[in-house]
Formats: structure tokens, sequence, C-alpha cells
């Protein structure tokens, strides 16, 4: 199938990009630069340059796609310096993301992906007061009621992601690898809580299987493993060959700030993915130890 993936220059883009390109489909990305990242295995895949919040993908530039992945839904780090929070997130998920499917509908796309947040169906409880989270649960939605017969759209919603691209730098692990490594004058402690966790590889095996299987209009809670951030935090010193053992701290690691933890630090969201779904779907399970020893090889 020609796969057009709409963020395939990011990590999980473009590590579902890669997956589906090994599987023999004919991968397109996008991105906001004017190529896909030097010295990565994404400047193997055809470009398209086009920014979705700014209206770039029209039928016209959809056309010719059989799939469609957008795994590039706006959060709190994408809001540029000046800009109104909750406005920006208005404007991207709740009103240019569902057109980007509306406009691939037009353009004869068959099956298209949104890539999701898990809040809203793990944590529903954090949708009220939640700017970010209500702008998630607005594009799951939106995106799915531009389905039509012909024309399958399904969510998939994912939890804490970890893995890596080759050659793809990362501000969320490289920090963690050289923090393990002692290279970052932060004492090993973790905020207490935890929350369910996801592989990279993991998700793009999902994404495949909602693309070729999915429930037209269905959205789909994915995950993997529920680990307390001290448990997932041990991962990084044990994959440096650290005898470092992670304490727990009521206090705010600088790492994992305490915006990043919706739900509160201290607090849980701990879920099983339907275990139906996740068959239908085919993605493997218990792989957070292995993608974090990836991620220590890449930036160790």
């Amino acid at each position: 199938m020609k796969v057009l993936v709409i963020g395939g220059t990011g990590a999980l883009g473009g590590h579902a990009a890669l997956h589906l390109a090994a599987k023999g489909h004919a991968v397109t990305i996008t991105g906001r630069g004017e190529s896909a990242p030097a010295g990565t295995p994404l400047t193997g895949l055809d470009y398209l340059r086009g920014d979705y919040v700014a209206g770039d993908f029209t039928a016209d530039k959809l056309a010719g796609f059989d799939w469609l992945v957008h795994a590039a839904g706006n959060d709190p780090r994408h809001v540029p310096a000046g800009e109104d929070f909750g406005a920006w997130l208005h404007k991207a998920n709740h009103v240019a993301l569902p057109a980007v499917f509306a406009a691939a509908r037009e353009a004869g796309v068959k099956r298209a992906v949104q890539l999701g947040s898990f809040y809203p169906q793990a944590a529903p409880d954090l949708i009220a007061g939640n700017v970010y989270i209500q702008s998630r649960l607005a594009a799951c939605e939106k995106a799915r009621a531009e389905g039509r017969p012909g024309f399958n759209v399904v969510s998939v919603n994912a939890p804490f992601m970890v893995g890596t691209v080759p050659g793809l730098s990362s501000a969320i692990f490289e920090p963690y690898v050289q923090w393990a490594k002692g290279l970052i004058p932060i004492p090993a402690f973790a905020p207490p809580g935890g929350t369910n966790f996801m592989s990279f590889q993991s998700l793009s095996e999902a994404i495949e299987g909602a693309l070729e299987r999915g429930e037209p209009g269905k959205a789909y809670l994915v995950g993997d493993e529920n680990l307390t951030f001290q448990q997932y935090f041990q991962l990084f010193f044990d994959a440096v060959g650290s005898d470092v053992k992670v304490e727990v701290r009521d206090e705010e690691l600088p790492l994992l700030p305490d915006v990043a933890i919706p739900q509160g630090r201290g607090n849980t969201i701990a879920y099983e993915p339907d275990a139906a779904e996740t068959a239908l779907l085919g993605y493997r399970r218990h792989d957070i130890a292995n993608a974090v020893r990836e991620i220590a090889a890449q930036f160790g």
C-alpha cells in the first residue's frame, strides 16, 4: 500500500513509518523541515514537506495514498512561544487535525489511523479542567467522525512511550541515559506513583494492525506494562550497568516534572488492555526492558 505518515520525522511516526516500510509498504513521511532528519534511516523514505496545523494537507496533496497515519497531534511541547496554550491546542487538535481526515476522505484514502493519547480512555476523570486532555479527546472523536463507508478511520490511543529511532536525537531519553551513567548531577530518585508504558515497537505493530484489521470508527486503548516510576527509572540504571538503586521521594524530579504527570504526583494510571483487541491488533507485550536497553545502547 501507499502510506502517508504525517509526523513521520518524529519519534513515534518515524518508528511506525520504518516498520511499515519494512513490511513492504511504499511509505512517505511528512515534516515541517526541508527534509527527513539526516543520519537516520528516515532519509531512505519519500518525503513530503508540510504542516497540518497550517492546513497544508489538502485533498490534492493526499491523492494517490491508500492509507494514512496521523502521528502529529499537538501536546504542550508543540505550543509556540507567545501563543495562548488553550487556543493553540484548539486550533491544532480540535480543528486542523480532523480537517486532515476530511481531506483524506475526499482524496480517496481508504484507511486511516489517528494516533492519540490514553488519558481520555484510561483516566476519564482527568478530562474536566485539563485543556490538553480535552484537545486529545476532541482529536480522537472528530477524526473518527470523518469516517464513511469506504473510508475507515480508527484511533490508537497510547500511554507513556519508550523507544528510539536509530540516529534520531531525543530530548527525553538521552538525558535519562546520561543521568543513569552519573553524568547529570541529580540524585537517583523517582516520584511516587506510576503509569502504563508501551514500547515504540509495540505501538508500531498496533498501528499496522489497526490499518489492516481495525474496526471502522473504533478507538483502541493500547498499552503494555504498568510500572511505578521507580521501577521504570531503575530500568535505565540497570541498562547502563549501574548498581545504583533508585529510591522514591515525594518531590519533583527535574527529568519528569510534575506538569508531565497529569494524574498528579503520587497517583497511578494502571490498566490492562483488552485481550481481544490486543490480539486483533497483533502487538507484542512485555517489551519495556528491551526498549530501555535499546535506548541505552543508542545514547550511551
